[in-house]
């Protein structure tokens, strides 16, 4: 039995501001760099890296980031940067994690979900190594899901079978769907599922779930889909159900420190933009102001105080 789209979304718990400070430049800091991201600018970061003496990692299709972040991490590496897809930045975000590293995001992939959440100018990926050597540290949440890190988020489901009913057109599910799809995952068929909602509803078999580190921001063009903050110690859930017959989608979302969804087969899901498999359970908890992240000291055209 689904929810009614009119019941309300529950208010987001109060977020834990960032405190920003000034911290020493690393001696070591290597940049993974994927020569094909931000539509040509891959190279053109690398060798600006080069030139302020960082050291530079480049990987594809053909080389194992994660393998590539280990080989850094041992060989001294005190500074973590990539400049990639959502899924690389979550792939070098577990290894700072692990090793407990500052880490440096470089917007350089197609949408930037995290950066532009972060403050960075996407249109300005070089003005962002800046952060490496003259930048600001604080500490940010992240999502896991079986153990594994991300980002952004973790969606599981289809967009296209949701809004291909009439009645999408309902405001409440309207704006879950319209916040939800610039930031789905790969479009896949969803195994059996059963999620329980925080009012202890259960949406079995629903068209679109969507897990985040934090919630999206719901309701407003000016959000662009965008979370208000990375420290509130929260996950945003979203939760799309199936439409039956002569009936019009439902939907809900809220926020939980923690999220375990059933399963009986494996799961196809998108992590940060990147398809993966994950056997359910699914257990998602979010990690409260557990990554050190630095950026520039200059976002988004205003002085960060220090």
């Amino acid at each position: 039995m689904g929810v009614k789209p009119e019941t309300p979304v529950p208010s987001m718990s109060p977020s834990r501001p960032i405190e920003w400070k000034g911290v020493d430049p690393p001696r070591r800091p290597t940049l993974f760099v994927n020569p094909r991201s931000g539509r040509g600018a891959g190279p053109r970061i690398a060798q600006d890296a080069r030139d302020r003496g960082i050291g530079v990692a480049e990987f594809g299709p053909d080389r194992r980031l994660a393998k590539q972040v280990d080989e850094a991490v041992a060989a001294g590496a005190d500074a973590l940067a990539v400049a990639g897809g959502d899924g690389s930045l979550a792939a070098v975000a577990q290894a700072a994690l692990a090793h407990d590293l500052p880490f440096v995001c470089i917007p350089a992939g197609t949408r930037n979900h995290f950066a532009r959440d972060l403050g960075l100018d996407p249109t300005d990926p070089t003005a962002a190594l800046d952060a490496i050597h003259d930048g600001i540290e604080g500490r940010i949440d992240v999502g896991e899901v079986n153990g594994r890190v991300f980002l952004n988020n973790v969606s599981l489901g289809i967009y296209a079978e949701a809004i291909r009913h009439a009645g999408y057109r309902d405001a409440k599910v309207r704006t879950l769907l319209e916040t939800a799809r610039p930031v789905l995952g790969p479009a896949t068929e969803i195994s059996t599922l059963k999620v329980i909602d925080d009012l202890r509803v259960d949406h079995r078999d629903p068209a679109i779930v969507l897990v985040s580190n934090n919630p999206y921001a719901l309701g407003g063009p000016l959000t662009r889909s965008g979370r208000p903050t990375l420290s509130g110690g929260q996950l945003g859930v979203m939760v799309i159900d199936r439409p039956a017959a002569g009936r019009p989608p439902s939907g809900r979302a809220w926020s939980s420190a923690s999220l375990r969804i059933e399963g009986s087969a494996v799961v196809h899901a998108g992590i940060d933009g990147e398809a993966m498999e994950l056997s359910p359970p699914l257990e998602f908890t979010v990690r409260p102001a557990a990554l050190r992240v630095r950026t520039p000291r200059r976002r988004r055209g205003e002085v960060q105080p220090v």
